[in-house]
């Protein structure tokens, strides 16, 4: 890995390429960052694991964007685009205790061991059937069919919404993972259309109760829950929006990796073919830290003055910490820029730290386990069908994954 000798320019698309050696040099000489991001806003960027895991367990830095220093325009350009504009502010990624904590609570029943053991099936019937429309061709491009498609039908199911309807889902999630690639203001268009049929379907199932998500926000709201429309619109809107494109980039940034790094991708075949389970389980952890879905956890702003790696951060001030520079910390992960799918001590942040963990870990980690078990196993030739310097990743601030993953193999 070559780190710069000097600061390294930050979020170009030849950093997307490759952030890791920028974010090196940002962990040995300015590990606690200020910086000014893309669309203008001025944050502090954290880099170190120790640092990383402590703020993401300070209760001192909120997840409210009321608690920035700026003004309406300035918070208006932080969070998801398109959501304070379909009032769909209420969840999550969002808010803080004491509204935090009931919240998670009525969602976490979704998500227990128990409902995602349940939902095995289904996720396996969604990864034969998507390579089953591939196979025959002998290439296919994995993000657009098969790494986008699987975690939206999965979590289109969990949710409720009824099969007739995922299409439409499909189309929505697609414009809102383009970000500059698609139309002007076709995110924000997006978000609305989910908002209105959010509402719709809410308003549906009220009288047809059944064994989905919605269903349950429904029965605790009746129940004395408290949960408003709103709120219950929020929360299936964050779901589909973090659930969705944390685990495309799971499956296409874990492919890649596997592709990147052949001994390892042989080692991993072979151990599926044997029907062993122990390196799949290590792998997927080992590629949630080597090249995470998420390379920035979502905003935080300090309701106080604090100290982070020695840093004084100012009341008021967004703090964002990169999970991807975290993770790949010497200081924590022996030989952090090797990928090791046996690695045990391997406690990465890839899906956060503290009260924020992600609550939706257990699916992912079931849709992405699913994913590459069956590719490996099924297309066991599977290569890479275009140069890597000609891979693009896509824009954003708070995901990593690829725009397209071209592979080819022997047509079944």
């Amino acid at each position: 890995m070559n780190v710069p000798n000097t600061a390294p320019e930050l979020f170009t698309w030849e950093f997307a390429g490759d952030p890791y050696p920028a974010y090196a040099w940002l962990r040995e000489h300015s590990p606690v960052h200020w910086t000014t991001l893309p669309s203008g806003v001025e944050a502090w960027l954290v880099t170190r694991y120790a640092d990383a895991r402590q703020a993401l367990a300070d209760g001192r830095l909120s997840k409210n964007p009321e608690h920035h220093a700026e003004d309406a325009q300035g918070k208006s350009r932080t969070g998801i685009p398109g959501e304070r504009s379909a009032n769909l502010m209420t969840h999550l990624l969002n808010i803080d205790p004491p509204d935090h904590t009931r919240l998670r609570r009525l969602v976490s029943k979704a998500f227990t061991p128990r409902r995602v053991a349940e939902f095995t099936p289904r996720v396996q019937e969604l990864t034969d059937d998507l390579i089953d429309r591939f196979a025959p061709h002998g290439e296919a491009d994995l993000i657009h069919d098969f790494a986008f498609p699987l975690p939206i039908y999965a979590i289109c199911d969990l949710l409720g919404v009824p099969r007739e309807d995922q299409d439409d889902f499909r189309d929505w999630a697609g414009m809102m993972i383009r970000h500059g690639g698609g139309p002007r203001g076709g995110v924000a268009r997006s978000v609305k259309k989910i908002r209105g049929y959010l509402a719709e379907l809410i308003h549906r199932k009220r009288g047809d109760l059944g064994d989905d998500l919605i269903s349950g926000l429904i029965r605790a709201s009746d129940h004395g829950e408290h949960l408003t429309e709103n709120e219950a619109a929020a929360m299936c809107f964050v779901l589909l929006f973090a659930g969705f494109e944390t685990t495309i980039n799971l499956i296409g940034n874990g492919t890649y990796a596997l592709l990147r790094n052949p001994g390892q991708r042989q080692r991993l075949q072979e151990s599926i073919g044997r029907g062993e389970t122990a390196l799949l389980d290590t792998g997927i952890e080992e590629l949630l830290r080597y090249d995470g879905p998420v390379e920035l956890a979502t905003w935080r702003f300090a309701t106080e003055p604090l100290t982070i790696g020695g840093q004084r951060i100012a009341t008021g001030d967004p703090v964002l910490v990169v999970l991807a520079a975290a993770d790949r910390d010497p200081a924590r992960f022996s030989e952090p820029d090797t990928l090791d799918l046996t690695r045990r001590d391997n406690q990465h942040l890839g899906y956060g730290h503290g009260i924020h963990y992600c609550l939706g870990a257990p699916l992912a980690r079931l849709e992405g386990r699913t994913a590459l078990e069956t590719l490996l196993r099924r297309l066991p030739d599977l290569e890479l069908a275009a140069d890597p310097a000609d891979l693009r990743w896509r824009g954003g601030l708070i995901m990593r994954g690829l725009r397209d993953l071209p592979v080819r193999f022997t047509a079944t």
